[in-house]
């Protein structure tokens, strides 16, 4: 009797495993067919992928389809690896959050060399006037400013990076780039290797990263799914404005997927990357709810670290709920879906 209600029990349960199996794939495929998704969708629940699936079109112009091993711009999901790369050298003692850009950066000319901290780089508090002047309803017409001619990381922070304070430091959230390129030049400087070599000393080659990496105008990269934008003022998709992305350097250069992009989440929150206490750090929330490199939100239940990345047409979203163990990645080569609002619709569902 015992062992025939115990069987009944697993039967029960696999059923209804299955039954919301069933209801998540359809949600996300509702979703992506009404709201025109183009791109990756990884979910991984307690340690196991639950669902990988690819929708769209990789390259328009030969209609090749976006596959799940598909590369994709990340965007700024490249300031997590940035923050994590510097939390590395702090718990080296290489590296203290309290002191100031011109303790690493002895050349530095901006105003908030002796001024602005680490910390305040790293939670987007340093005061500086925003490095990224560009509105989006104005891009197409007007540019992307110093994108659109290839700089060396240096020359971006001596030339774009050090602008005068705006606001006392540490007393208002803005959201700048310039911060996250800073913080690559004391990389570079503290390594003696450019960001692309510490990036992958650290972290793409120790933990299998073989599909992820620096983009470049000069390189090419094998399944990368071609970037394309829409606004108001156009009535279709077009390839984004011609830009050197590897300007947007340790701010948001990079190209993944989303196999390996879980093998990056996996890491972080296995402590092999950053120590525990160091990735606490990381997730304090401060002004605006953000942390170093991302914004903590939810209620205690419901608690998520939320990663966005977007250069007009390329677009990411990483989230990770911090007590259910459940990551959403979805990766996109098109602006037409709020994918905020799609990983927060997978999470309802499978919470």
């Amino acid at each position: 009797m015992k062992k025939l209600l115990s069987t009944l029990f697993l039967f029960v349960l696999s059923h209804c495993a299955l039954g919301q199996t069933q209801k998540i794939s359809h949600l996300i495929e509702t979703y992506a067919k009404e709201h025109q998704f183009n791109g990756s969708v990884l979910i991984q629940k307690n340690s196991k992928i639950i669902y990988h699936k690819s929708f769209g079109l990789a390259e328009r112009s030969f209609d090749s389809p976006i596959t799940n091993d598909t590369k994709y711009q990340v965007c700024s999901i490249t300031k997590t690896f940035t923050a994590v790369l510097i939390l590395q050298l702090v718990e080296q003692g290489k590296i203290d959050l309290k002191k100031k850009i011109l303790d690493y950066l002895p050349d530095y000319k901006g105003q908030g060399g002796p001024k602005v901290t680490v910390h305040q780089l790293l939670n987007h508090t340093s005061g500086m006037k925003n490095t990224d002047t560009a509105k989006d309803e104005n891009f197409l017409k007007y540019g992307l400013g110093f994108y659109h001619q290839p700089h060396q990381l240096k020359e971006i922070v001596n030339n774009f990076c050090s602008n005068d304070l705006v606001n006392e430091p540490g007393t208002k959230f803005d959201y700048n780039n310039g911060e996250y390129m800073i913080l690559g030049r004391i990389l570079e400087v503290m390594y003696q290797k450019s960001f692309e070599q510490i990036l992958n000393q650290q972290i793409l080659h120790p933990l299998g990263m073989h599909n992820s990496g620096l983009l470049s105008h000069y390189k090419l990269i094998k399944k990368l799914a071609t970037p394309y934008y829409k606004d108001e003022d156009l009535d279709h998709l077009i390839p984004n404005i011609p830009m050197f992305v590897e300007n947007f350097s340790a701010a948001g250069a990079m190209y993944s997927c989303t196999l390996d992009l879980i093998k990056f989440n996996n890491a972080l929150f296995d402590f092999k990357l950053i120590k525990k206490e160091t990735l606490a750090l990381l997730l304090t929330p401060g002004l605006d709810n953000y942390g170093y490199s991302v914004w903590i939100r939810g209620n205690q239940k419901y608690k998520r670290m939320e990663r966005y990345g977007r250069i007009s047409g390329a677009n990411s979203v990483w989230f990770h709920y911090l007590n259910s163990d459940l990551s959403i990645i979805l990766l996109s080569n098109t602006n037409l879906t709020d994918l905020g609002d799609y990983a927060i619709q997978i999470g309802k569902a499978i919470l």
